[in-house]
C-alpha cells in the first residue's frame, strides 16, 4: 500500500506502509536476540558469598564445586564472585534491553497515532466502544496514546531499576527494589493489550487528507 513518508514533520517521498513496518520489525529483532543472549546468573555462596557457614557444617567438602554444579543444574550460569547477593549487572542489561525494545514500540505508537492523524488510517467503529466521550462522530486513536502512556511508565521503572540493582548499598539486598519490575512487567502487559499496531482495527480510507492526495496518485500511476 502507497503512501507518503515524512521528514521534519512535513511530506517527503513516497514509500509503503509494508516498508514501514519492516522498519520497526528490523530494529525489534536484535533486542530479541540480545534477551535470548543474555545469560541469568546465580550464586548459592552464603550470607557473603564465602562459604563460610557451608564449611563450618562439612569442612572437607568441595563446596565452590558443589554451587557451580548446584545453579548449573537450575539452568542458570553459575557466579562465583559474590557477597550477599548475586550483583545483578546481568539483571540491568536484561532491563536495558526490555527498555530498548519498548521504545521501539513506543516509537511505532507515536508513528501509527501521526498516520491516523494524516487521515492514511481510519479506525474501525466497533459496536458497543465509545469512540469519544462527546463527540460521537470521531474515533481517538486511544490505543496508540495508552500504549504509549503504559510503555513509557515501564521505561521509567526499568531505567531506575537498571541503575540501582547494581550498586546495592553495603551489599544491602536488593529484593524490595526488584519487586517494582512487577510494575514495569504490568505496564508493558498493559500495553500490549493495547497494542501499538492493530490492522484489525483500522481501515485504507477511500480518499487520502488532501495535501497527500496528489503524489499518492502519481505513486499510483507509476506503480
Amino acid at each position: 500500500v502507497p503512501m507518503l513518508s515524512h521528514t521534519h514533520g512535513q511530506p517527503a517521498t513516497p514509500t509503503t506502509v509494508g516498508k514501514e513496518m519492516a522498519n520497526v520489525v528490523a530494529r525489534l529483532r536484535p533486542q530479541i536476540a540480545a534477551l535470548e543472549r543474555e545469560e541469568v546468573l546465580g550464586k548459592i555462596a552464603g550470607a557473603t558469598g564465602s562459604y563460610q557457614a557451608h564449611l563450618s557444617a562439612a569442612p572437607a567438602a568441595d563446596w565452590p564445586a558443589f554451587a557451580k554444579g548446584f545453579v548449573e543444574s537450575l539452568g542458570l550460569v553459575h557466579n562465583p564472585y559474590t557477597t550477599q547477593i548475586e550483583p545483578h549487572d546481568f539483571i540491568a542489561s536484561l532491563f536495558d534491553t526490555v527498555a530498548r525494545f519498548n521504545t521501539i514500540l513506543i516509537d511505532l505508537a507515536r508513528d501509527m497515532w501521526g498516520y491516523i492523524s494524516l487521515g492514511y488510517f481510519k479506525q474501525r467503529v466497533v459496536a458497543g466502544e465509545v469512540g469519544s466521550s462527546t463527540m460521537p462522530h470521531k474515533v481517538n486513536p486511544i490505543d496508540y496514546e495508552n500504549a504509549e502512556g503504559n510503555l513509557g511508565l515501564a521505561n521509567a521503572i526499568l531505567a531506575h531499576l537498571g541503575s540501582t540493582m547494581p550498586r546495592p548499598r553495603l551489599r544491602l539486598s536488593t529484593s524490595r527494589t526488584l519487586h517494582s519490575a512487577r510494575s514495569s512487567t504490568t505496564r508493558r502487559k498493559v500495553a500490549h493489550l493495547a497494542r501499538p499496531a492493530r490492522p484489525d482495527r483500522l481501515d485504507r480510507p477511500a480518499q487520502p487528507r488532501r495535501r497527500a492526495r496528489p503524489l499518492l496518485h502519481r505513486i499510483r500511476g507509476a506503480a
